[in-house]
């Protein structure tokens, strides 16, 4: 299992953490923390800026807007709206540190039994376009009873900590040749969710339109006792009704020349016959759609408390994970630039970076170097000389986010 990009610190608690590592004297922790602030300020500013962006282009497709739509845009600015969409989605994920599901996780995720035995099937064609996004992948342990509490089982699995999910479907023509009726998507539409705590071989329980199947050892056990019950209601109850109705089919069909007279007591041990037939047959019926119903309710009741936002809301969730990974990679290497007094490469710095993380906290992770350079380069907190790279002095470096949160006022007058 690869090493997360994700740094899973509060940035506040981050902040801390490098004040007390104790590179910096009094001065510099006040003037240290005043820096992060402004820092802080100008990538919210830019996120709130993309935010504008994702929200404007995807209120075409919005399943559940409460907003009239006053402008009606033909094909090809839809098209456009959704690409800008799309890309700038996958942008802000990327930043947010969430790493796209494959193909082969999904093939995976299908053929691997559910944890909570529910079989599920998804139809596929219905989208347009699918892409999952995951992030805090992990090994976790459970222990899962079977045999109706009688054995208890301990699986360990792939968990992943958030799971974002973009579908598209398909038009209503589509849905209209295929005959299907009584939808509970609008054809056309976009639709965004995010979901926490998802085990990998459960992502198919979060298409919406994936539909409970049996198991082939809840077919056994339903089969089973319908059989068991069928005989002996067969053997106990129908034993007379039966007798009764193989002779006057032997009558009619010729076996047997003995007529069979139909009095009033014939015909009410037929319609007993027939009643208690009829009672066994609803009940095995119940006893299925119970099953299912079951299984639909531990479906439903999995997916109440791991969701966490439908469509547009989770734009809002997406941001601010985009912008705290963003402000704790910036602060993170400026920090270590500020305190290394000489300069270093890119490779030494992100070493040094994820050695300290590793010892601070006790966790390994990838750290985005590069998203953290680009960034402190833009601000111009970091000067590269050849492959080398310096920060400025926090004066300076105070200095030149005064100048872009001035240019960014600026530029919207």
């Amino acid at each position: 299992m690869s090493k997360e990009r994700f740094i899973p610190l509060r940035k506040a608690d981050l902040i801390k953490a490098c004040v007390e590592h104790g590179e910096l004297n009094e001065g510099d922790k006040t003037a240290f923390l005043d820096l992060c602030k402004i820092l802080v300020s100008t990538i919210h500013f830019e996120y709130h800026q993309t935010l504008e962006v994702l929200k404007d282009n995807y209120a075409p497709f919005a399943p559940n807007s409460d907003t009239l739509s006053v402008y009606r845009s033909n094909t090809q600015d839809l098209n456009n709206q959704q690409q800008v969409f799309a890309q700038t989605f996958a942008q802000v994920l990327n930043a947010a540190n969430f790493e796209k599901v494959t193909e082969q996780d999904l093939l995976e995720a299908l053929n691997e039994e559910s944890l909570f035995k529910v079989r599920l099937e998804v139809e596929f064609e219905d989208f347009a376009e699918v892409v999952f996004y995951r992030r805090g992948e992990y090994q976790k342990t459970e222990t899962l009873s079977k045999f109706w509490g009688l054995r208890k089982q301990i699986v360990s699995f792939t968990n992943y900590d958030k799971v974002a999910v973009y579908i598209k479907f398909k038009s209503a023509e589509y849905f209209t040749a295929k005959k299907h009726k009584n939808l509970n998507f609008e054809p056309d539409s976009t639709i965004i969710k995010l979901f926490q705590n998802v085990p990998k071989a459960d992502l198919e329980m979060l298409f919406p339109n994936s539909e409970i199947r049996m198991r082939t050892l809840d077919k056994a056990i339903i089969g089973g006792s319908a059989l068991v019950g069928g005989t002996v209601v067969l053997v106990t109850k129908l034993g007379a009704s039966m007798l009764l109705l193989a002779g006057i089919i032997s009558y009619w069909i010729g076996l047997s020349d003995k007529a069979v007279t139909i009095g009033t007591q014939e015909l009410i041990a037929l319609c007993a016959g027939a009643g208690v037939l009829g009672g066994f047959i609803f009940k095995e019926w119940s006893k299925f759609k119970n099953r299912k119903l079951k299984f639909m309710k531990a479906l439903a009741d999995n997916l109440y408390f791991k969701n966490l936002d439908n469509n547009a809301g989770v734009f809002h969730h997406l941001i601010d994970a985009a912008e705290e990974e963003e402000c704790k990679e910036a602060i993170l290497a400026y920090y270590f630039l500020l305190t290394s007094h000489q300069p270093i490469s890119r490779e030494q710095l992100d070493q040094h970076i994820e050695q300290w993380i590793a010892t601070k906290f006790n966790f390994e992770m990838d750290f985005e170097i590069e998203d953290a350079l680009e960034k402190l380069l833009r601000f111009g907190m970091v000067i590269k000389e050849n492959s080398l790279y310096k920060a400025v002095s926090l004066a300076a470096a105070h200095i030149q986010l005064d100048k872009q949160w001035d240019a960014i006022f600026g530029s919207v007058k």
